[in-house]
């Protein structure tokens, strides 16, 4: 029998998530918006035991620690609320259940991650270099520069890079992302770029990780968890 999944923001990947869900051992039984999430109760849920959430920064917070205290594990995609992270943490340790976030479900991102913490850690090593990091998405994006390139910036200067990093953001029409890491000098330029090509790769890593979370508690970052999807 397949498992309970609840939606929680049902834009564009929601509607993918829930033409998804079945390849991934899930049945969904609830979806909210903007209209019906005041709504979010054990009744609502019609026994859904996991949720995926993407809505904005300002609702997120909210409806983690709703779902949380509702004995639901969840997997979050909205960027641009980590700031209320500890309070999120409380709220899923208190309840025993799991959560897992991240700015990004790439499989291709994550590794892309890996990739420039790797280069980050050489070129700490060589001062001539300086560095950039330059992302595009559509025009509806909320935050900018993207959570993405911001993890990725704190990921270079965690690996030791601490020359110039300069970050740079585009919005325009319906692009689903690219993001570049750059290392420029006087004699080269060596440049590293991930380019999504719609959305199905960030939902087929959140119903990943959503099969993930349904065994596990405690609050997880995605690429955390990388190794274990195999």
């Amino acid at each position: 029998m397949n498992t309970g999944l609840a939606i929680v923001g049902y834009g564009k990947m929601g509607r993918l998530i829930e033409q998804l869900a079945p390849t991934y051992g899930f049945d969904v039984r609830a979806k909210f918006n903007t209209t019906n999430i005041a709504d979010l109760s054990r009744g609502t849920l019609h026994g859904a035991t996991v949720a995926i959430e993407f809505t904005t920064p300002d609702a997120a917070p909210g409806n983690l620690q709703r779902l949380a205290s509702l004995g639901v594990s969840t997997v979050c995609g909205t960027t641009g609320w980590l700031v209320k992270l500890p309070e999120v943490r409380s709220a899923v340790d208190a309840a025993g259940t799991g959560l897992v976030w991240s700015a990004n479900f790439s499989i291709g991102v994550n590794l892309f991650f890996q990739t420039v913490a790797a280069a980050a850690t050489a070129f700490a090593k060589h001062s001539d270099y300086e560095a950039w990091g330059w992302e595009i998405h559509h025009s509806a994006k909320k935050d900018s520069p993207s959570g993405t390139l911001n993890a990725l910036a704190a990921k270079m200067r965690s690996s030791g890079y601490s020359s110039t990093l300069t970050l740079v953001s585009n919005r325009a029409g319906a692009h689903p992302g690219t993001h570049e890491i750059g290392f420029d000098s006087v004699a080269d330029t060596i440049t590293l770029r991930h380019t999504a090509r719609n959305r199905e790769g960030f939902a087929r890593g959140a119903l990943r990780a959503t099969q993930w979370v349904a065994g596990h508690s405690g609050v997880h970052e995605f690429r955390d968890i990388l190794d274990d999807l195999h």
